[in-house]
């Protein structure tokens, strides 16, 4: 993607962004909703790019961090249809490892991958439908599996991006960090990265955020609504020189 020339702004930044893999796969879900690997890939990429236009500083980008995991290729026992789901079957499984793969290939990408905990896979009754059973309004009996959710915890990845903020500020390889979530638990990383001078910018993506986060970073920025039908419809490859 070009830019501007750098000499028509007073302001020149490095620029690096963070996303928050989990977060911004659900919100762009909720949003733009289900799409292919590499639509959504794609998007993501268009997403990034939309913040390196700014018409009051130069962006140069360093690079982009993705977070994330790998799914879980476990057997899993759902206890209401009382049968043994085997993971890897599903299709959320063919299209997490497909997704991650095109993002490794795409320019400026680097994917950062923690681990799926497999002691803490488990169903829960979404709120709704226990909601509906704590009010008489709905049996046991009426249940189906749209009414679970699966849980898996992450470990590690929340580590990984406060080890590479820290890095970031430390070594001074970029004077800004975009960072895409809606995470109070990252505002120890976000204070170490202002004292060392970084501007920290967050985007929730229109997400509300609580106001622990809000009080320690540089700015809210989000390009939600930069992302017009066009944009979220048409997908391409990027060039070899993109």
């Amino acid at each position: 993607m070009e830019h501007n020339n750098h000499k028509h702004y007073d302001t020149i930044r490095r620029t690096a962004i963070l996303i928050d893999g989990g977060f911004y796969r659900s919100v762009a879900y909720s949003i733009w909703g289900d799409i292919s690997p590499q639509q959504r890939a794609d998007e993501l990429y268009d997403y990034c790019m939309k913040h390196l236009n700014n018409r009051h500083e130069y962006r140069d980008l360093y690079r982009i961090f993705y977070y994330d995991c790998l799914p879980s290729s476990k057997t899993v026992y759902n206890p209401l249809s009382k049968a043994q789901v085997k993971l890897s079957q599903t299709p959320l499984f063919a299209w997490m490892n497909e997704f991650i793969e095109i993002l490794k290939s795409k320019r400026k990408f680097a994917v950062r991958l923690g681990e799926l905990s497999e002691d803490r896979i488990e169903y829960h009754l979404k709120y709704a439908p226990f909601k509906k059973l704590c009010t008489g309004t709905m049996q046991v009996s009426d249940l189906c599996d749209n009414d679970l959710d699966l849980s898996i915890e992450q470990k590690g990845v929340d580590m990984k991006i406060g080890i590479d903020i820290a890095s970031l500020a430390y070594k001074k390889q970029v004077d800004q960090i975009i960072f895409i979530s809606g995470d109070s638990d990252f505002v120890p990383a976000a204070k170490l990265a202002r004292r060392e001078g970084i501007d920290f910018i967050l985007d929730p993506m229109g997400r509300h955020i609580k106001d622990s986060l809000n009080e320690h970073i540089d700015g809210i920025q989000s390009r939600v609504s930069q992302m017009s039908p066009s944009d979220t419809s048409r997908r391409f490859e990027p060039s070899a020189d993109e």
